[in-house]
This record gives C-alpha cells, structure tokens and sequence, in this order.
C-alpha cells in the first residue's frame, strides 16, 4: 500500500538570499517530509541587511498560480506570508473560499527583520477584513501584533490581552510571539478563550533572517501531516530552537538545505525514542 505524501501551499515573497519568503518555506516544509507548492505574491531583491526592492505580482498572475495548484495538486495546509497590497490580499482571500482551503496560517508581514517596510498602509484593512478570518491560526509578533491590536505591547499581559482581543474580534487562534526585548523565546497561543504559553530558552544568535518564515511554515507542516494546533506549534518551536542553537554560519561551508534536513531528522529520531 503506497503511503500518500502530504502536501502544503506557501502564498508568499521571494527572498533573493534564500533566508526568508518562500524560499525558507520550501525549505522548512521540504524538511518536514511535506511536499511545498508555492505562489509568489512578490520578487523582491534583498539579503540579510536588507531589502533594496520589490516588484509586486499582478492579482490575475497570482490568481492563475492558485488555479493552478488548488486544481491539481490540493494542498493539506496553507501558509501565507508576505502579501502587500489589498488586491492580492482579496485574491488570496478569493480563492481561499472558492477551494475550501483547510489548515490555513497567516504570518501577517509586515516589516522585515532589517526594519524594511513589506505592506502598504492601505493593504491593513484588507488583512483584517478579509485574510485573518480565514486562517486556522495568525503568527504576529509583538510590533505586528500592536498594529493588529491597536494597542501597546509591553508585558505577559499585555500579550495575553492582544491575543485575546485579537482571536475574538477576528476568530481564529493568535500565537503570538515572543521577542522585541520581552519574552525573548516564550511564546503565548490563544485559543477558544484560553491560553497557552510556550516556553523556552534564549538563544544567542545573530542570525535571525527568516526565522518568522520557518516557524509559520513548520506549524502548516506539522498541521497537514494531521497534528493538533498545540502539537503543531510544540514541535515547530522545537524545531526553530534546535536550528537557532547548532549556529548555522553560511561563511563555514555547509549548506542550509542539508542542516535543515538533518535537524530534523535527528529531532524525528528522538521524538520517536
């Protein structure tokens, strides 16, 4: 009896460095024995320092993309990321409802980590309107989650309390995340009017670039392989915990595809002992 792969669809940027967007998508999900389908929202050219610019995908180019994978290969789960403007955000939107899409996550991009600006003004409205309520869980983290809230972020209930506004005036979960100088590695979910803290160590390493991508994209792994939202984002920030501490440097030789790869088979093989 052959054993069916399961399948997962990242909406989202290119990442001309390969650390973040779609790129990091592919990655993650490759890694986690997924098989990754994408469709590109923009080009853009950037690195870890920076994004120099973007060149943004006709809402017809990205609906073509949706048929095309919606129509032949259904995905399991649904991760989107970067979306910059409204048109893209109601084809997104559109095409969602039209296939009955299951397992979607959202990470509401908005600024990147070298503080460049990835979603016009005009495209929040749209994001809250017509995207998030959609989604089975959004991952903001805390300047995403303020803008979202409309309030200021600056302790453990400051946090509880943008999740839970968050999750009940758009209805669906909120993992928010830790960082930004508060809760360095301790994550909060809410959910059906309880919350869950995820715990976890400080890690010191400067490279960052992506690291909202891989954790988003995890969670929609661990969802089509048919885990639970609490077990998804258990094991995805397990996941995370262990690329941030092997220390990957780029500059040593090794590649990021075979780290991820053998990350998560060693993290496999002692989930399974």
């Amino acid at each position: 009896m052959r054993n069916q792969m399961k399948t997962a669809l990242t909406i989202a940027g290119s990442d001309s460095s390969g650390g973040a967007g779609i790129q990091a998508d592919i990655k993650t999900m490759s890694a986690h024995g997924v098989f990754a389908m994408s469709a590109v929202t923009a080009l853009t050219a950037q690195n870890t320092t920076g994004v120099t610019s973007i060149l943004e995908s006709t809402p017809e180019f990205l609906a073509d993309q949706l048929d095309a994978v919606f129509t032949d290969i259904f995905p399991d789960a649904v991760k989107i990321g970067m979306v910059s403007s409204p048109a893209l955000i109601h084809v997104i939107s559109e095409k969602l409802r039209q296939y009955k899409a299951r397992h979607i996550v959202v990470d509401p991009v908005m600024v990147a980590t070298s503080g460049a600006r990835l979603m016009r003004d005009d495209a929040l409205d749209a994001l809250k309107g017509e995207l998030l309520p959609l989604a089975e869980v959004i991952t903001p983290n805390i300047p995403e989650a303020e803008i979202i809230a409309c309030s200021p972020i600056r302790t453990e209930a400051d946090m509880e309390k943008a999740a839970r506004d968050i999750s009940e005036t758009i209805g669906c979960a909120v993992l928010l995340k830790g960082g930004h100088n508060l809760n360095d590695a301790n994550d909060l979910l809410y959910r059906n009017g309880a919350c869950r803290w995820f715990r976890g160590r400080h890690i010191d390493n400067p490279n960052t670039h992506g690291t909202g991508c891989t954790l988003s994209s995890a969670i929609a792994s661990n969802l089509a392989c048919g885990m639970t939202l609490e077990d998804a984002v258990f094991q995805a920030k397990a996941y995370l915990s262990g690329a941030l501490a092997a220390m990957l440097d780029l500059g040593q030789g090794s590649g990021p595809m075979n780290h991820l790869f053998d990350l998560h088979s060693n993290y496999i093989r002692e989930v399974e002992a």
